[in-house]
Order: C-alpha cells, then structure tokens, then sequence
C-alpha cells in the first residue's frame, strides 16, 4: 500500500535571505524598538518564506511579528506580500468570545435596560399549552387573551434548580444551624402550581429571607416555632463579715436591765 507524501518545498533562498526587508516592514506597522531579534524563518510553498521577530511589546507578551516574503517566477527581486502579528507559545490571549445572552449574568441588568427573550428560548412555550393544573387562573376580558408564552417543562426545572442550590436552599449554613425547616414554619406561604411541593415565599419580616423564595427545607433562627429557654438563675452567695459586730437593739434592752437590778442591791 503506498502512502502519498505532502510535498514540503525547499526555502528559497532569495526570499530565506530577505531578513532585512522583512524587519523593514514589520517596523512600519509597530513603533519604533518593538520588533525585536529575528526568530527564524519557514517555507511556506514555492518561492514563498515567512520570516518570525519577536514582539517586544508588553501588552502582547509571547506574540511574534509574521512577515512573509515571495518572489516571482524567474524574478530576482523580493517583495512583501503579508504582515500581521501573530501569537506564540505562552502568549498571552483574549478569552474566547462569548455572544452577550452567554455572557449576562443574574443582577447585570439596570434600570431602564430591556433584555428580549429569543423566539426559540427553550425555557418558555406558547401560551395555549398551558392547560395543567398549574395555569394561572388569572381574570381576561375576552376570551383567548393571556400570556403569549409561559414557562416549559424546562424553565420549571432550571428555577427548580437554581433556587434549590442557591442561598435559599437548604445547603447554606444558616440553613444547618436553624431549629427546623421553613416547611413547618408558620410563616411559610406555599407557592401555587406543581412547585408548591418543594418552595415558598418567607412571610416573616425579621428573617433575613421575608419576601423571597425559599425551598421547604431551608431554615432559619426566625423559625415561627423556635423554643427560646429562659436563662438560669443564679443564686446569691451568702457573705459572711467577721470583721465587725452590730449592736443588737434586745442585748441592749437586757443589759440595761441588769444595770439598774445591781444598783437596786447595793442601796439595800
């Protein structure tokens, strides 16, 4: 079986030689000093080299200046026929770029700014398919008016997810610190439709999630139900001073007494 081999052309020498033509131009695209030494040099085909400088400018760290040089048939003189700066290995690179729906990310979005859904977005579906027991029983004027579109199967799971595994779910660490979870909590206001199993809305105006969405086994210190144990009482220790007496009132009396029975006797 015979294997047919890329023919790989020879450098041409007139065109290997043309190093200071190459730099010439690479000196008139960058500034002055920023193509430095000549890096060596490639055959690109027939009478085609591309010469290699480095790039010493640091806001392009790794790159190198690309000149390619030819010549044409029976021709002796060289001519440039393409510049550009290329990277290296190790250079430095812009992150792939993303469009700005991949790029948005939840709280990017200001006052005043409008944010389309796409047609296809996968995370909604038309109005007319929602006839579960999840649609919104909301009051229409006229028959067949309501929402164009309404949440898929697939915007439900993603929500599900995200609200799950978020600050409100129950992986969070005021979450395991709580006395129970907020699905036995009287401020637990259940959500409507098939979510109602798994999330509600906090009603209590000193925890830190009232008004959010919370999933049933969050918690918090706020639990409408958490026994807060009075604190002991400490009793007091006696003191005892026996540095000192007091004069009590009946020693007194008594020894009044028997000062003037004494006195009585030795008149007698």
């Amino acid at each position: 079986m015979s294997r047919t081999r890329a023919r790989v052309s020879a450098p041409d020498q007139a065109c290997a030689e043309a190093v200071d033509l190459a730099r010439a131009a690479a000196e008139e695209l960058a500034r002055p000093g920023e193509p430095g030494e000549h890096l060596g040099f490639e055959s690109e085909g027939d009478r085609i080299v591309t010469h290699y400088f480095a790039c010493l400018d640091r806001a392009y760290h790794g790159w190198r200046w690309a000149i390619t040089v030819t010549r044409a048939s029976r021709a002796k003189k060289v001519t440039v026929s393409e510049a550009v700066l290329l990277p290296g290995s190790g250079a430095l690179l812009a992150p792939e770029w993303l469009p700005w729906s991949e790029r948005l990310r939840p709280g990017d979005l200001g006052v005043g700014d409008l944010l389309p859904s796409p047609e296809d977005d996968d995370r909604l579906a038309p109005g007319f398919t929602e006839v579960d027991d999840d649609a919104d029983h909301q009051a229409v004027f006229e028959y067949g008016l309501g929402r164009a579109r309404v949440l898929s199967a697939i915007g439900k799971e993603r929500a599900a997810r995200r609200w799950h595994s978020g600050e409100h779910g129950p992986h969070t660490p005021i979450a395991h610190a709580a006395p129970a979870q907020c699905s036995t909590c009287g401020f637990y206001w259940l959500l409507a439709g098939g979510l109602r199993h798994m999330f509600g809305v906090c009603a209590n105006e000193y925890a830190p999630d009232d008004g959010k969405v919370v999933a049933a086994d969050h918690g918090c210190g706020a639990h409408s139900e958490a026994a807060v144990l009075p604190p002991p009482v400490e009793q007091a220790i006696p003191i005892l001073d026996d540095l000192g007496y007091d004069l009590m009132e009946e020693e007194a009396a008594a020894g009044s007494v028997d000062e003037s029975a004494a006195e009585e006797l030795g008149h007698s």
